[in-house]
């Protein structure tokens, strides 16, 4: 069993356009679909690391939804908040928090070509005082409706679209943001992971056909 020559190239060729300083962090998203909706877009988008606080229960992942985008995307569960945060600001990411205040600025006016943490909260409190405490700026899609807000899961697709803009024009795209010692790294999990995959479905569809063969007799 081995992954084929045209599928590493595939594989190959998304990671050189992938935005390593492009980042996600999701606060407590606990709707099946829109966490797997955001991850979908992250893949869309170029993004290569969506990080979560998940105090539910249950799975996050639909995978109707996310249409294996998740796959693509690498996806952390974070424990320890101020750690996490406190190592993106050593790291020199901006983070910027969906919040709605006075001192909020619309989204478009953020410099996304940065290294960039964008941070969306939760459906109903929105993004933890936790979290909102390590924001350089607070930013807001302008509404024009009776609603205050969009849906988490197309906000985040809004903005991270308006900094793929920004960093398209740039020629970000255009250049690895990885270097070759990452993506080899990443193809050689990622093209293990399918290989795995792909064993456990013939696996399963094996076993699959010895019982109807033994219904059969």
């Amino acid at each position: 069993m081995y992954i084929t020559e045209k599928r590493l190239k595939k594989i190959r060729s998304i990671l050189e356009k992938r935005q390593k300083d492009l980042q996600v962090f999701t606060d407590n998203v606990k709707n099946q679909h829109n966490f797997s909706a955001i991850l979908r877009t992250c893949d869309a988008v170029g993004v290569l690391y969506l990080y979560y606080r998940f105090l539910g229960t249950g799975e996050l992942i639909n995978e109707e939804i996310t249409m294996g985008s998740h796959k693509w995307v690498i996806h952390e569960e974070i424990k320890d908040i101020d750690s996490f945060f406190k190592k993106k600001k050593e790291e020199g990411f901006q983070v910027l928090a969906t919040y709605l205040s006075e001192d909020s600025v619309n989204f478009r006016k953020i410099d996304y070509t940065k290294p960039t943490l964008i941070v969306v909260g939760n459906e109903v409190q929105g993004v933890s005082e936790e979290v909102l405490k390590y924001a350089d700026k607070k930013i807001i899609i302008p509404m024009y409706g009776m609603a205050q807000s969009l849906n988490v899961s197309v906000a985040t697709g809004v903005i991270l679209y308006e900094a793929e803009r920004q960093r398209s024009e740039k020629g970000m795209y255009n250049r690895p943001s990885l270097s070759e010692e990452e993506i080899e790294k990443i193809i050689k999990k990622w093209s293990t992971e399918e290989v795995i995959k792909q064993k456990k479905k013939e696996s399963a569809m094996h076993r699959l056909l010895q019982r109807q063969k033994e219904k059969k007799r």
